[in-house]
């Protein structure tokens, strides 16, 4: 490399800490314009309620201000009479509670629009709300994660883990989940293993935004030598907010209890070899086509590994049935209060 090499080396080095210092800045800006959107949005949809609830305003003069809005301010965008309804509804749906409020700013309207008028109850809301913010979904993966149900899911299908996970890493029932749909593969029926992996791997991005964002992806087949003896983990991840590996084994059948020493063998081997020393033990993932929850249960129960046992579905999940069953299990919850 000759000098005007180097010297251009070390200005590029100088000046992307000037870029750095610009795509920040360029970031608040952004969010800083949102937040006042948002809050905007939030006036806006606090005066109409109030004029209505007073009944000041009938729907009339709403759609006679959105009007006025377009003549005497054409350039404004966004304050049509279906969307000054919904900053009244969105206003409505979050007043008096503090804790959600705080979320709102952080996301773009689309996003809050999203949430408002596809959630059903308060919780469903609140739930998207901060894992929208957590995950820094796209509007596009909020959108499918409603699809897919994950709020349903989370709360009638808690994720299957051995009593060693349960109780020395309790963080980890708020990132795992009892099923993980990925639908983005396009696998047929009769799909092999194989075909799987080679999915997965293919279409990795997607996978890790189903999985979540503090999973980052370290290797597929990945070597482990015990002994005399070579062997390869389907796929290894690390967790930042568990500060662990993660050891995930891949069947394309129904769960077997004898899967489960498989993955201890590996665990071990990944705490013995491969963990660092300021890491947690491994944590292992058998995702599997289907599973017996007693079955699994059983196996879990006995297990000495910080391990779970999870689905993975090749299709969007049956919203409506997975609703029913939230309803029962609230009427459930209900029930049992009252009888305590």
């Amino acid at each position: 490399m000759n000098a005007s090499n180097i010297a251009g080396t070390t200005a590029d080095v100088r000046f992307d800490e000037v870029l750095a210092l610009i795509h920040s800045a360029r970031q608040q800006a952004v969010q800083a314009v949102n937040t006042q959107l948002i809050e905007l949005y939030w006036q806006v949809g606090a005066y109409i309620s109030r004029k209505l609830e007073q009944a000041e305003w009938g729907d009339a003069v709403v759609s006679q201000l959105a009007e006025h809005l377009a003549k005497t301010q054409p350039g404004l965008r966004g304050f049509t009479r279906r969307n000054l309804f919904r900053m009244r509804q969105f206003y409505e749906a979050y007043r008096g509670n503090e804790k959600v409020s705080a979320l709102l700013t952080q996301l773009p309207w689309t996003h809050n629009l999203l949430i408002l008028t596809q959630s059903k109850h308060p919780q469903e809301r609140e739930f998207y709300l901060r894992l929208a913010v957590q995950e820094k979904w796209s509007t596009r993966e909020l959108e499918r994660q409603h699809k897919a149900a994950l709020f349903e899911r989370s709360i009638t299908q808690p994720p299957k883990v051995s009593p060693v996970l349960r109780q020395a890493n309790p963080a980890a029932l708020e990132i795992f989940r009892d099923a993980y749909i990925v639908e983005f593969l396009d696998l047929p029926g009769g799909h092999a293993e194989t075909d799987l992996h080679q999915g997965l791997l293919a279409r990795l991005k997607q996978f890790l935004i189903e999985l979540g964002r503090d999973f980052c992806f370290v290797g597929s087949q990945y070597p482990l030598q015990v002994g005399g003896r070579d062997f390869a983990l389907d796929l290894l991840f690390f967790h930042r907010g568990l500060n662990c590996l993660i050891a995930i084994e891949l069947k394309v059948g129904r769960f077997e209890p004898e899967y489960l020493g498989k993955l201890d063998f590996y665990l071990e081997a990944l705490d013995r070899d491969e963990r660092k020393p300021h890491e947690n033990p491994a944590i292992g993932v058998l995702l599997c086509a289907s599973k017996d929850g007693e079955v699994v249960e059983y196996a879990l129960n006995r297990s000495l590994s910080p391990a779970l046992i999870a689905e993975y579905q090749v299709q969007l999940p049956d919203k409506q049935l997975l609703q029913a069953k939230l309803h029962e299990f609230y009427a459930l919850n209900i029930a049992q209060g009252e009888e305590e």
